[in-house]
């Protein structure tokens, strides 16, 4: 069975939110604490980076070229080329211990995030938004402590969720031209051990493929809740999958953990990447044209 490699050794304190890009042929992550979005070039290793005023929770890709970004309370739209930032949305009220957190373009063309309570013990004051492309947004869902999961079926009819405090996976019918839901299920509740839901991505058979930081594994569940697969990930932290053609990418975090930990597993906070273990789901971008 093929193994994880780390391929840019990038100690973020939280790497997150990893989108392949095919028309430049880069894999882009974030460093949410760092306030930067990093590039890698598949092809030669190239690496870029642009750093921003404020965390970074998560990003998409745009129909422009452009980025629509989550910062802690609002979105942006930030052009790689000639790294101009525009406001998109207006601030969410929120309690300022809250931020955005993971992110996605959904199959509507909107730009899909939730927010997370950053103290300790988290509580469930979060909520999931969808922001459109004039910049309106919408509360879709409420009462989350760690809003997460992301991700929707190849047919687009499907939006998945998770709570990473909750600690479950979520379904929802999804309709493409409106963004609605209907329909919520909920699909998986896991332990610890079993891997606390984070970050996710589909592939094209529908599978959820959903990283486990708190068991150090990739899950991957059938759209029924079943559990069919369990990557190993070598080190204790994955924090979301992203396909990326014949590559699998997962992005992990370093925030939090122990001095002994750090040491036994420097790479913590890196991007790692596997032979993929199956053909990704599309992933839509954002219709700013």
């Amino acid at each position: 069975m093929a193994e994880f490699e780390l391929v840019w050794d990038s100690r973020c304190g939280v790497a997150e939110s990893p989108v392949w890009d095919p028309s430049t042929r880069r894999l882009l992550f974030c460093d949410i604490p760092g306030k930067r979005i990093n590039a890698l070039s598949v092809d030669d290793g190239a690496r870029t980076s642009w750093d921003f005023p404020e965390v970074v929770g998560s990003f998409g890709l745009c129909r422009s070229g452009r980025l629509v970004v989550a910062l802690r309370h609002r979105a942006v739209l930030f052009d790689p080329r000639t790294k101009s930032i525009e406001p998109l949305s207006k601030p969410v009220d929120e309690p300022p211990t809250n931020r955005f957190n993971d992110g996605k373009v959904g199959p509507d063309g909107c730009f899909w995030v939730g927010s997370m309570d950053e103290r300790t013990p988290r509580q469930k004051t979060a909520f999931l938004y969808r922001i459109t492309p004039d910049g309106r947004t919408e509360r879709k869902a409420k009462g989350y402590a760690v809003s997460n999961g992301l991700a929707w079926s190849p047919d687009g009819r499907t939006m998945y969720h998770s709570d990473t405090h909750g600690p479950f996976i979520e379904a929802w019918d999804f309709d493409v031209q409106t963004g609605n839901l209907a329909n919520h299920r909920t699909i998986a509740t896991l332990t610890n051990e079993e891997g606390r839901p984070d970050g996710a991505a589909t592939d094209a058979q529908g599978n959820y493929w959903s990283a486990g930081p708190s068991a150090g594994c990739i899950n991957c569940f059938s759209p029924a809740g079943k559990l069919l697969h369990k990557l190993p990930f070598p080190v204790p932290g994955p924090t979301m999958p992203c396909f990326a053609e014949k590559h699998l990418y997962v992005t992990s975090l370093r925030e939090g953990k122990s001095a002994e930990v750090l040491q036994q597993y420097p790479a913590l906070g890196g991007l790692f990447r596997i032979d993929a273990p199956a053909i990704g789901a599309p992933v839509a971008m954002f219709a700013d044209q």
